[in-house]
C-alpha cells in the first residue's frame, strides 16, 4: 500500500493539535478549505475517520488518536533531524500578527480560545494590544482588530464577528425579598447600569412594552465598570450570553428575565483592504470568524 503524500500528514498534525482547521490553517498558511481537503484525502486514502466534530472543536477517534501520537513522535524526530543538519543556520521565522481587541472585560470568549492558540501554534506568534474603539486602534502596529461598534469604515474590511443578543444581568441578590426581579415592571424599583447614552436599554425597554426604568440611572464608559457594579449589585446590567458567561456559569450574575433583544453594536473583525490579502492575514481571520460562529 502506497503511502498517503507526507505533506497530508503534516496537516493532519497540525489540526490535531489545535483542535481545529481554522487554527491549522493559520499555521500552515493556507486556506481554510484547503486543510479540509487535505484531511478528507488523508481519511480516504487511509480508509478510516480520524476526527469527529464536537461543536467548533475537531475531536480525535481512537484511530486518530493511535495516528497522532506516531506522528507528532515522527515529525519531532524529523524536526530534531533537520535541525542538526542545519546548526548555526538561522532557523525559520515564525510569521507575525498583531491583534487589536477590546480591553478584556467582554471579550473573554474570544481571549480564552486566542491563549490556547498562542499557546499551541508553532510557527505563528500573535502579539496583542488593545484599543476601545475603532478611532483608537493603531494601524500601524495592528494588522487585524477586533471592533465593537457599528460599520460602515471606510478604506476596510469587515466581517460580523459575534453577533450579540442583550438581556438583562444583575446580582443572584435582586432574586429574592420584597424587591426581587420576576417581571419587567419590577425593574422600575432598580438602578440600571448602562456604557453608552442609555440607548440600548431604550432599545430592550421598548421591545419588552415598558417606558420605563429605573431611578437614578448610573452611566460608564467602560463596559467592564458595568458589569463590575452588576456583579456587586449597585443595579441591573445589559450584556450577552456569550459574553458574560463565565459570569453566569459560576453565578455572579444571574438572568432575571428571559427577553433579549438585538444589540446596539456588535463584535466585528476589520483590517485594512490592502493588508488582507496576505495570505496569513486571510487564514487568522478565517480562524477568528469560526470563533464567532
Amino acid at each position: 500500500m502506497a503511502l498517503p503524500p507526507l505533506h497530508s500528514f503534516r496537516v493532519f498534525e497540525s489540526v490535531a493539535r489545535l483542535g481545529s482547521l481554522a487554527a491549522a490553517a493559520v499555521e500552515l498558511h493556507v486556506t481554510t478549505g484547503a486543510v479540509s481537503q487535505q484531511v478528507k484525502a488523508l481519511q480516504a486514502s487511509l480508509g478510516v475517520e480520524l476526527f469527529e466534530k464536537r461543536g467548533r472543536q475537531r475531536v480525535l477517534t481512537a484511530s486518530g488518536r493511535e495516528l497522532q501520537k506516531r506522528v507528532a513522535s515522527a515529525m519531532g524526530e524529523i524536526t530534531e533531524a533537520v535541525q542538526a543538519l542545519q546548526s548555526g543556520i538561522r532557523q525559520e521565522e515564525r510569521v507575525a500578527i498583531s491583534l487589536s481587541i477590546p480591553p478584556a472585560e467582554g471579550v473573554e470568549w474570544l481571549t480564552r480560545p486566542l491563549l490556547r492558540f498562542m499557546e499551541e501554534s508553532s510557527s505563528v506568534r500573535v502579539s496583542v494590544i488593545t484599543a476601545p474603539g475603532m478611532p483608537q486602534v493603531d494601524w500601524r502596529r495592528a494588522d487585524i482588530a477586533v471592533i465593537y461598534g457599528t460599520p460602515p469604515w471606510p478604506g476596510f474590511w469587515w466581517s460580523l464577528l459575534h453577533g450579540i443578543r442583550m438581556t438583562p444581568v444583575c446580582s443572584p441578590q435582586y432574586l429574592r425579598g420584597p424587591r426581587a426581579i420576576h417581571e419587567v415592571a419590577d425593574l422600575a424599583r432598580h438602578r440600571l447600569l448602562h456604557e453608552d447614552d442609555g440607548s440600548q436599554w431604550q432599545q430592550w425597554l421598548s421591545e419588552a412594552g415598558f417606558g420605563r426604568g429605573g431611578a437614578e440611572d448610573i452611566h460608564f464608559e467602560d463596559f467592564g465598570m458595568v458589569l463590575q457594579a452588576a456583579r456587586d449589585g449597585f443595579g441591573v446590567a445589559l450584556s450577552d450570553e456569550t459574553v458574560s458567561a463565565r459570569d453566569l456559569d459560576e453565578g455572579r450574575l444571574v438572568r432575571p428575565l428571559p427577553i433579549s433583544v438585538p444589540a446596539v453594536h456588535n463584535y466585528y473583525c476589520i483590517c485594512p483592504e490592502a493588508t488582507r490579502e496576505r495570505p496569513e492575514i486571510r487564514a487568522f481571520i478565517e480562524w477568528l470568524l469560526s470563533i464567532g460562529e
